[in-house]
């Protein structure tokens, strides 16, 4: 199979150097499918993305983008080269504003004035709900609203790669939904989506090939059908 923009190829790595979490694991993630990423906790689902966002060195292996070795690249030079985050655990600044929030999304191109401006107004496009509350502190949000926040500030990047972590974890069904209808959605605009989750069901459903993990090393794999 082609188009391979993202891989990990027999990647280990540790926690505080002894502590491997990470064993030989191969992941590959292709432009316009979501690649889902299962297994019970303590794989190493969530270590995948960090690795690939460039938190985490490398014991052995290596890791590429479009065919270009980046495995000794910092988070920011990936996320410049379109590489987006959206982890696990809240990651916004709550006694900002939303906008105050997107706009820091945009600080790796903050000189670009018109850049700013139509990445700004994309989100807006794309969350209405997020136009409506510009001005308040994200604190103010439910759950659902700073999600889509999250989601905003990374599509800010313009990225081919986007890399989620649990999106929906905390959340209520219906708001569930709308996030997987949008992670659907941005496979099927293009980009690469490596979504890690929980809920094996709703994974498989909107996924196109799956990873399972299991205690750090690679199970199995296959598309949605197997």
């Amino acid at each position: 199979m082609s188009d391979i923009s993202i891989a990990l190829h027999d990647v280990t790595v540790a926690y505080h150097g002894d502590i491997t979490i990470l064993n030989g694991v191969n992941v590959q993630a292709r432009a316009g499918q979501v690649t889902g990423i299962i297994g019970p906790n303590g794989a190493g689902k969530s270590t995948v993305l960090k690795t690939m966002f460039g938190f985490l060195p490398l014991r052995t292996g290596s890791i590429t983008l479009h065919g270009r070795d980046i495995s000794r690249m910092a988070p920011d030079e990936r996320a410049a080269m379109g590489v987006a985050f959206v982890p696990q655990h809240r990651s916004l600044f709550g006694d900002l504003s939303v906008e105050d929030n997107l706009l820091l999304g945009c600080w790796s191109f903050k000189r670009d004035k018109a850049r700013i401006r139509r990445g700004i107004d994309m989100v807006y496009d794309r969350f209405p709900i997020l136009a409506t509350k510009r001005n308040d502190p994200v604190s103010s949000m439910s759950g659902g609203q700073q999600r889509f926040v999250e989601f905003g500030r990374a599509l800010l990047l313009e990225p081919s790669v986007i890399l989620l972590d649990e999106p929906t974890a905390m959340l209520a069904p219906k708001i569930s939904k709308e996030l997987y209808s949008l992670i659907r959605a941005f496979a099927d605009e293009g980009m690469t989506v490596v979504l890690v989750d929980q809920n094996v069901r709703r994974c498989a459903e909107i996924s196109d090939y799956m990873f399972i993990l299991e205690l750090g090393r690679n199970k199995a794999e296959g598309t949605h059908a197997q």
